[in-house]
């Protein structure tokens, strides 16, 4: 598996599994996600790519326990991404 927590100090990037980031879809909708796995590429001056897991929006995907899961592996930092969507960022800069 992935690394447990990645730190820039130079970059300010900073991130640990189970840690809440916001992750935008390949629609370009906001949701609150919860990070699985960390992808450290090693470089020091790149973001991690991560697996996050959120509650899915469509309201017909519920069950007995609730909301279902959605998932999304190998998600790209905000920064490293030129499309409307797919990536993940902390809080205050995706808004």
């Amino acid at each position: 598996m992935g690394d447990v927590a990645y730190q820039s100090e130079a970059l300010h990037y900073q991130v640990a599994v189970g840690e809440t980031v916001v992750f935008v879809d390949p629609e370009g909708q906001s949701h609150e996600a919860l990070v699985t796995c960390i992808f450290d590429r090693g470089d020091g001056h790149t973001p991690p790519s991560v697996n996050v897991v959120y509650g899915s929006r469509d309201p017909k995907a519920e069950d007995q326990y609730g909301r279902q899961l959605e998932r999304s592996t190998s998600v790209v930092h905000r920064s490293q991404q030129a499309a409307r969507g797919l990536y993940w960022s902390e809080a205050p800069e995706a808004l």
